[in-house]
């Protein structure tokens, strides 16, 4: 098919505030080996979005400079050496970003077939959230079936795909949330225990839901003097994950209450990781995730949509913390 030279994107002149996120117009990506060109229908929005357009986390070398790290759509071109997915394929990709644009370069190892039922703006929600989480909790934080898992921020595009991930897969979830109807939110989806952590104190809550033994694991994107909270709330032999310090990253440490516990504590980022890393991560999901797409039981949770235009009122949105779910930027 003929492609354009020129396609609309979100442009950020100068790093700082939502209002700075503009349209533009950029040249057409240029396919490199192992790549495919999605024509993008929808790109999801996420904290690390937010944090690149402040000026504080900037994108790896070779990476695009425009924001946004999953997108879904249709293959419209391939680069010779890429087998699956073809051209007129459906898919939805992590990448390091360009996703706020009308096209988006995607490793073809980093694409997944946008799960039976779904719409655009759905497939749109997976990727960053989906690999995040599946890494994070189950490759790294080992969760097993029968085990008691504690996810903060409950009510995130990565807490809601938490909650209904480790619910899927047999564990005791719990989840903090900072408002009432957060927490209802999160109950529906599966957590067996609901914290306001603006009015309980989430370790004297999850100790008295474990019986007082304590959670198996924590999934942490707080940091900050949740650190010491969280090994209190840990059981012996506990694990936490970090994967984000939005109380800041330096902490105050007892290692006499880690070696006591004898816990795992560990951490990881994503976007950094190589192509062959990141295709092993979507390998696993769509053997053992997206079936569960495919049947319906988990389903991402859409808060709200905004065309691609308006990027800066979706992150408005999204730094005013009052979304439950994922937000969408539509083509």
């Amino acid at each position: 098919m003929s492609l354009p030279q020129t396609m609309s994107a979100v442009e950020l002149p100068v790093p700082g505030p939502a209002e700075n996120l503009v349209p533009g117009t950029r040249p057409l990506p240029v396919l490199q080996a192992g790549e495919v060109l999605v024509e993008v229908a929808a790109a999801g929005v996420n904290r690390p979005d937010v944090l690149q357009r402040t000026g504080k986390y900037p994108p790896p070398p070779g990476a695009p400079d425009t924001l946004g790290l999953e997108v879904a759509g249709r293959v419209v071109a391939a680069a010779p050496d890429v087998q699956w997915p073809k051209v007129g394929e459906r898919v939805c990709a992590l990448v390091a970003g360009g996703g706020y644009a009308q096209y988006a370069a995607a490793p073809a190892l980093q694409c997944l077939p946008i799960p039976k039922g779904f719409t655009d703006v759905e497939a749109a929600a997976l990727p960053e959230t989906f690999f995040t989480v599946w890494t994070n909790v189950f490759e790294r934080g080992g969760l097993k079936a029968g085990e008691y898992f504690l996810v903060h921020g409950g009510a995130s595009g990565i807490g809601t795909t938490a909650v209904q991930l480790a619910k899927a897969f047999g564990a005791h979830v719990l989840a903090t949330a900072g408002t009432a109807e957060k927490c209802a939110a999160v109950a529906r989806l599966g957590a067996d225990r609901a914290i306001d952590y603006k009015k309980e104190d989430f370790v004297a809550a999850a100790k008295d839901f474990t019986g007082g033994r304590g959670v198996d694991l924590i999934l942490d994107m707080v940091g900050g003097d949740y650190f010491m909270r969280n090994i209190e709330a840990c059981a012996v032999e506990g694990r936490i994950v970090q994967i984000a310090f939005l109380r800041g990253a330096k902490v105050e440490a007892s290692l006499d209450a880690i070696m006591r516990k004898r816990l795992t504590y560990t951490g990881s980022t994503l976007r950094p990781r190589s192509v062959a890393q990141k295709g092993a991560i979507a390998a696993a999901l769509r053997e053992k995730v997206w079936p569960l797409l495919d049947s319906g039981a988990v389903r991402p949770l859409i808060h709200a949509t905004f065309p691609l235009a308006q990027a800066a009122k979706a992150h408005a949105m999204m730094e005013a913390d009052t979304h439950i779910g994922k937000i969408v930027l539509t083509a």
